[in-house]
């Protein structure tokens, strides 16, 4: 456990991604079985615990501490496992051993859920503060230490070159659907003690392409637009839908099989092969808005009801498999008349065609996504780029596929609440809500806490804490009317309806632009202006 819990403090006060795979692949070559693949499956996101939660963690730390001095500890740390490891009074005269970090993942796994906390509390009693870190950050999943599963998977394929042979990343996340931790048979294909992994099964998740996006800039000079194409990027989640030796399997980008969610889809795709493309709303094969999509996401039942409200559908973007034969080597344009075949003939109200934009000239393409004609491409994203010859190569290779997406709506709110953010920013005021005007009242429309410089911080920081009014726990209320407020431009990437929300509208992927240092609150925008673009947005239509 000492191993594991040096390796997660170290990635997480190590921002080089190169570092970062260093310190990962170093762990992993030292590491004996199956300690290390229990811990790459916890970088990944592949080892869950179900009866190990939060709130059993903070009941255990206030039957030993005073709880309103933890509730300040944890308001002021910002971090549940580091408050805990940090104040935890370890009981007198403990001398039992550590417990190595296979010997908790099998305790969680075969132990009751009512023996659970008094296991727990056993580890916390026997480990340092770093290793009670560790320890809570394994068994609550939420590791934030700055590494994405795809990364991992990269610092375990880099093992391959210490023995002597090339392994990609995407030659490992071709087999990984087929493993289970700890990964022995992964990590003697690694370092050439065994044959690879079949990643012959049915059903299994390949490795997606990714886009880079586009240096307006830098990229246009040296491209030529007649070696790509372009299509519209849709405002949806991107999928992989599998049906093969009579298996029908959905997946996420990540690798996550969401099959269960979508009974309604499943049920109607006949194809035989392995698609990529858009998970969207469709009503008569017209795009509708983000917002209905995100009332199926996340559900873990879908009533027949909803199922017809918001009936979701496949916009296919590729081709992988054709009746299972592996396409991905052959080029793009090639692809595309497989896939335009297969959607001709299998396509219908839940599968159809994502379509091409024709262009002669980057200029004439820039025309076009900035005024898309009227229809589903008001509601895309932007566009894609995707060079004639590439083939389909898992990952993020940089030079076939690039996104282009639409330039950010702006809007300037103001500064309404601030509170505390999480981990290095837990001493800073760094998560702020913000509003327009509405009948001469600010209502609130959002909150971001990206966008902005470290220097930038700490001004905003010293801004809240001399004009807070008001506190709510947590909460700093901001001095915000007509004659004063600090006004902050918010780029956001699209609006939609809500319930939850004052204002009656939510925003997408808000972060801050710009401060407005020199505008008057009085000048910021009016509620009037986000409803003119949502109306826009729900008619399929360019905002005024």
């Amino acid at each position: 456990m000492r191993a594991f819990a040096h390796l997660l403090d170290r990635l997480s006060l190590t921002s080089s991604r190169n570092a970062k795979l260093r310190l990962v692949h170093d762990y992993l070559a030292a590491a004996p079985d199956p300690e290390r693949g229990f811990a790459l499956a916890s970088l990944t996101g592949d080892l869950t615990f179900h009866a190990a939660k939060p709130a059993m963690i903070r009941k255990l730390v206030e039957a030993r501490m005073d709880p309103v001095l933890f509730g300040w500890s944890y308001n002021y740390v910002g971090d549940l496992a580091e408050t805990a490891s940090l104040v935890w009074p370890a009981r007198f005269g403990v001398n039992a051993p550590a417990p190595t970090l296979p010997e908790v993942v099998d305790a969680l796994r075969t132990t009751a859920r009512a023996d659970i906390p008094a296991l727990v509390e056993g580890w916390l009693d026997t480990l340092d503060a770093e290793g009670r870190w560790a320890m809570l950050k394994l068994i609550t999943g939420e590791l934030r230490v700055g590494l994405s599963a795809r990364l991992a998977k990269t610092a375990a394929a880099s093992l391959g070159a210490d023995y002597g042979h090339e392994v990609l990343a995407s030659d490992v996340e071709e087999v990984w659907h087929g493993l289970e931790p700890p990964y022995v048979e992964l990590f003697a294909w690694l370092e050439g003690r065994g044959e690879r992994p079949s990643a012959e099964a049915p059903g299994r998740f390949r490795p997606m392409m990714l886009s880079q996006p586009i240096d307006e800039a830098v990229d246009f000079a040296r491209l030529e637009a007649s070696a790509y194409a372009a299509e519209w990027k849709w405002d949806g989640i991107r999928v992989q839908a599998i049906r093969e030796g009579g298996v029908a399997r959905l997946y996420s980008r990540t690798g996550d099989e969401i099959s269960g969610a979508f009974p309604d889809l499943m049920e109607a795709l006949d194809f035989e092969g392995v698609l990529d493309g858009e998970l969207l709303v469709l009503r008569d094969h017209r795009v509708a808005p983000f917002g209905d999509l995100q009332q199926r996401l996340n559900r873990k039942a879908v009533t027949a009801k909803v199922a017809g409200a918001y009936p979701v559908a496949i916009r296919a973007y590729d081709i992988l498999s054709d009746a299972g034969e592996d396409v991905r080597g052959l080029t793009w344009a090639e692809r595309r008349a497989r896939l335009e075949a297969l959607v001709g003939a299998h396509g219908g109200a839940r599968l159809d065609l994502s379509p091409l934009v024709p262009f002669d000239s980057w200029a004439e393409l820039a025309a076009i996504r900035t005024n898309p004609p009227e229809g589903d491409a008001q509601a895309a994203e932007g566009v894609m780029l995707k060079r004639l010859d590439s083939p389909y190569e898992g990952g993020r290779p940089k030079g076939p596929w690039f996104k282009w997406k639409r330039d950010a709506f702006l809007v300037d709110a103001v500064m309404m609440y601030a509170q505390r953010g999480h981990g290095r920013r837990s001493s800073f005021y760094s998560d702020y809500t913000f509003g327009v005007w509405a009948d001469g009242a600010l209502t609130p429309v959002g909150k971001a806490y990206s966008g902005y410089t470290d220097q930038e911080l700490k001004r905003l920081d010293k801004f809240v804490r001399d004009h807070t009014t008001e506190r709510f726990g947590p909460v700093r209320a901001v001095r915000a009317d007509r004659g004063f407020g600090l006004v902050l431009e918010v780029a956001f990437e699209g609006l939609q309806r809500s319930t939850r929300h004052k204002s009656g509208v939510a925003m997408r992927f808000p972060r801050i632009n710009r401060i407005r240092w020199d505008k008057p609150a009085a000048e910021a925008d009016e509620i009037g202006a986000l409803e003119m673009l949502l109306r826009a947005m729900e008619e399929g239509r360019a905002p005024d």
